[in-house]
């Protein structure tokens, strides 16, 4: 959505006001496929019934929200969710979705151009079956996901393909650019290889190093924060989606002394009613089966933790001489790091690796600088245990 003075204007109350008007809801945790970085359990451990979600739908409406997502797991393998689209679009919520587009047929693709959807996001990691359908872990599922971008784009729908980037389709990264082109349809690359909500971390073994990742950074088209001077200010950030879930893709300058939209104009709701500001921060804020949406999103005390951080007031990131060139995420540097307003690893890695390309020599970040002079002292300190004595 492109950015305009007025829409400027509006995200700006919204955040001043602190106004709900991006919602990300996963309606479902399950899945028809089986994708090996997937960060979901998707076991069904009593999701919402239709009511509650349509309870809900009022409420978010109450409260000013507009831009709505609804995601999963597999939203099609919900059997009310045209039921559920067409009752927040009598709500007048802008409605997106996030599919895998398994279950897309052209009746289908005819109901969503019927209910006026927005726009379908559909992950694609490769134009080669054999890369994607290893990662879904579905034979044939490339095949029919593109067939149902068909029917979609027949319909006059707008889709968006997205691509989380790992080991395994890392060399894949061109072909669904190229793949994107030939559709007429945008593309994201994503290098986010998140953490299971639950805390376990064996995914990450998934991801690929800041080495690896070279070729995809240093393409001017993909990334702009590795291919701006360091006398210059990056503008519009990188390509690649690693802020909040529930953003509606609008850049302002009201972002610019908070870390993300995240619990300032967003937030995410699970199929369980739990709310939190986005689906990165698993903590719950409050849950929808017991509280109404406004008691938790005014008054949670978590809601207004992650509130209160501001960019300029972060404990290590702010003195980094190399700040302008990292997408740290608070969502990450809680569940990789332990700390909201702390440094963690990845962010470090390929801020350094962005600035480096970006022509400035040596770039080291704050917690680097501050490591390695702990580690320097350490190695300074007098052991006690050897030092003699004489009489």
């Amino acid at each position: 959505m492109p950015n305009t003075p007025i829409m400027d204007r509006l995200v700006r109350k919204t955040v001043e006001r602190h106004l709900p008007w991006n919602v990300h809801i996963d309606l479902t945790y399950r899945c028809n496929e089986r994708c090996i970085h997937c960060y979901l359990d998707h076991h069904d451990y009593g999701e919402m019934t239709t009511r509650e979600v349509k309870s809900i739908l009022d409420q978010l409406a109450e409260a000013g929200a507009l831009f709505l997502t609804f995601s999963g797991g597999e939203i099609f393998l919900r059997q009310d969710l045209f039921e559920l689209i067409g009752y927040a679009r009598g709500l007048n919520f802008d409605v997106s979705l996030k599919t895998n587009a398994l279950l897309i047929d052209r009746s289908r693709a005819r109901k969503l151009r019927e209910l006026d959807i927005r726009k379908i996001q559909i992950s694609i990691y490769s134009a080669d079956a054999a890369i994607h359908d290893a990662i879904t872990k579905v034979p044939g599922s490339l095949e029919r996901s593109l067939r149902a971008i068909q029917f979609l784009l027949a319909e006059g729908l707008q889709v968006k393909l997205a691509c989380p980037l790992m080991k395994q389709n890392l060399a894949a990264f061109r072909e669904v650019q190229s793949l994107a082109v030939d559709l007429g349809v945008p593309y994201m690359l994503d290098l986010t290889i998140t953490p299971m909500m639950d805390g376990r971390d064996g995914v990450l073994a998934l991801r690929s190093s800041a080495t690896e990742l070279l070729q995809v950074l240093q393409d001017q088209n993909l990334n702009s924060l590795a291919c701006t001077p360091p006398e210059a200010e990056p503008e519009g950030g990188a390509v690649f989606a690693t802020g909040s879930a529930t953003s509606s893709g609008i850049e302002s300058g009201a972002y610019d002394d908070i870390p993300c939209s995240a619990g300032h104009n967003s937030c995410y709701i699970s199929p369980y009613g739990d709310v939190s500001p986005c689906v990165q921060m698993p903590k719950p804020a409050g849950n929808l089966r017991r509280q109404r949406f406004e008691e938790i999103w005014y008054g949670s005390s978590e809601m207004n933790r992650v509130r209160a951080v501001r960019e300029s007031q972060l404990p290590l990131c702010s003195s980094c001489s190399i700040r302008n060139y990292c997408e740290r995420c608070p969502g990450l540097a809680q569940m990789e790091g332990g700390d909201l307003v702390g440094a963690y690893e990845r962010a470090c890695e390929l801020a350094e690796m962005n600035a480096r390309l970006a022509g400035i020599e040596n770039p080291i970040s704050a917690l680097h600088l501050r490591n390695s002079k702990e580690t320097a002292a350490h190695q300074v300190m007098p052991r006690r245990d050897l030092i003699q004595v004489s009489l």
